[in-house]
């Protein structure tokens, strides 16, 4: 069974920090490629991520996003908040010098607010209360749905290239049956242009043989065709197991090879049903080719 390449999972979890949520998109690309966005902190888990994520992707473009939400109360308590113990120290210690040094006036709030350090700074970094275990659960979780989803999509292109396959197979019995035909009937040809040559006299039947049989060898497109029906059975029987590693780049070759196989059938063919059916074939071999795209 195969898989595309695109796909789409999510995953989050309810913590102390507040709500953890990951979401991984993934499209097609040549080769494996992330791209990760996480908050302020958890950037060390960047490299940790990438090859959680490779135990699940093989290829493809992936886009990873972590997210923290702390809630309404917890935005509450990153706004600044007052140190009032050091506020009232301040105080303190300002009224025992105004009575030390017997100054005049009162101690006033304009005079407590010089002192920053009586305000305190809310808290910017909630990586440190989300546990990492809880990020690679979620990012595991939001894995597994994406390759879900690929696999569905990946049932679909199955369904879609099998298909493709049963039409370059009705071509290739197609060639098949007309190669031998249309050596017959150039047989036949020579023997008629040879025998209004000569006006009725005797021809020459051994050099008439000689010529069939080159042409023979010359137009034989019987090698290729088994090549071909190999490459279509590796083909099909790639689609059919459970590979333990990407397929695309694989079943890509055999595609090349696929069309070597059809530009040499068109190149021998010197017959238009056959040239139709080399046509054809490439044609099949392109849409193999453009679906190959989506696959992992």
């Amino acid at each position: 069974m195969i898989r595309s390449m695109t796909g789409f999972g999510e995953a989050e979890e309810s913590t102390s920090a507040g709500l953890v949520r990951v979401e991984i998109k993934s499209v097609n690309h040549r080769f494996f490629n992330a791209s990760i966005r996480t908050p302020p902190g958890f950037n060390r888990l960047e490299g940790e991520i990438q090859s959680w994520l490779r135990t699940f992707v093989g290829r493809g473009h992936v886009t990873y996003s972590l997210a923290v939400d702390r809630g309404l109360a917890a935005r509450e308590e990153e706004l600044p908040q007052l140190d009032l113990a050091k506020a009232t120290r301040y105080k303190e210690l300002m009224e025992t010098l105004r009575s030390e040094l017997d100054l005049e006036g009162a101690v006033e709030l304009a005079h407590i607010a010089r002192f920053g350090e009586i305000f305190k700074a809310p808290p910017t970094d909630p990586s440190t209360a989300v546990d990492d275990a809880v990020v690679r659960r979620l990012t595991e979780q939001a894995a597994s749905a994406l390759v879900g989803l690929r696999e569905v999509e990946g049932a679909r292109l199955q369904e879609d290239l099998e298909e493709r396959l049963l039409t370059i197979n009705a071509q290739l019995d197609r060639i098949e049956q007309r190669a031998p035909e249309r050596l017959v009937e150039e047989r036949n040809r020579l023997r008629e242009a040879v025998a209004e040559l000569i006006e009725g006299h005797a021809g020459d039947e051994d050099r008439l043989a000689r010529e069939i049989a080159y042409l023979a060898e010359k137009w034989d497109v019987n090698e290729e065709l088994v090549r071909f029906r190999s490459h279509v059975t590796l083909f099909s029987e790639t689609l059919a197991t459970e590979p333990e590693e990407p397929v695309g780049k694989r079943l890509g070759f055999v595609i090349q090879e696929m069309n070597r196989e059809a530009n040499t059938i068109g190149s021998k063919a010197n017959d238009s049903e056959i040239s139709q059916a080399a046509v054809s074939l490439k044609e099949e071999i392109e849409r193999l080719r453009e679906q190959l795209e989506n696959v992992e």
